[in-house]
């Protein structure tokens, strides 16, 4: 889904230059920002109506399979996880804008995106946990300073939209799940393991990563704003 957002947007901006026709669109009444918000936001439209057909296309072929219609709350979670995933993919649609205003080649803003994503896919979890040792050096007879070398390690690893994505996924539509960050035996004291959680709790459980997403996409957008802003684009 991220090299679908990708490929909405790469060449959105430069496209423009390359076929020089920038300078004539800008000369019409149109402001900047509203040339790039339009971009944007055809492009997320184009990637919603994506996910929804598949999310569709999905749904309709579980019910013939299992023969049961999904409960209200199961349909509820479902339609969260819709907007979870578009969300998850406006963050790379903003990305590839970005690198389309920086880049007047589309091939190297495709390639400076796709390079970020398989950054944050396969490296940076590992650098996170390299960071933690780093940053908070863990000592055998002092467990608190494992927990927290263990936490550091976490919430930096929360830094990649994929993180925040997959966590975000895992406690939607998997009522069972009850945390997302470090649970220590005597936390779960009381607690009925197993127990699913309403929709609500849920809800609440993944407020944090679906902010996180939604301001990961804003900044981008910021960002890509001043860049488009401070940039000549005549001919």
């Amino acid at each position: 889904m991220p090299l679908l957002a990708i490929a909405l947007a790469f060449d959105a901006i430069n496209g423009e230059f390359n076929q020089r026709t920038m300078s004539k669109v800008l000369a019409q009444p149109i402001y900047r920002d509203a040339l790039l918000m339009g971009k944007f936001l055809a492009g997320l439209l184009t990637l919603t109506l994506a996910l929804t057909a598949i999310w569709l296309l999905i749904m309709g072929l579980g019910i013939l399979q299992l023969g049961l219609p999904p409960s209200g709350e199961e349909a509820a979670r479902c339609l969260l996880f819709l907007l979870l995933t578009i969300f998850y993919g406006g963050i790379w649609l903003a990305l590839a804008m970005v690198f389309s205003i920086i880049f007047r080649q589309p091939a190297t803003a495709a390639l400076s995106s796709i390079a970020v994503w398989l950054f944050f896919t396969i490296f940076w979890g590992i650098l996170a946990d390299l960071l933690a040792q780093v940053l908070r050096p863990a000592s055998p007879n002092f467990p608190q300073s494992i927990l927290s070398q263990a936490e550091l390690a976490l919430n930096l690893t929360r830094l990649s939209p994929n993180t925040l994505y997959g966590e975000a996924m895992l406690a939607l539509l998997n009522p069972a799940v009850r945390s997302l960050g470090l649970v220590l035996p005597m936390q779960l004291q009381g607690a009925v393991l197993g127990a699913p959680l309403p929709l609500n709790q849920s809800v609440l459980l993944i407020w944090p990563n679906l902010t996180g997403l939604i301001a990961a996409t804003i900044l981008l957008f910021a960002l890509g704003y001043v860049l488009f802003q401070r940039q000549e684009v005549r001919a």
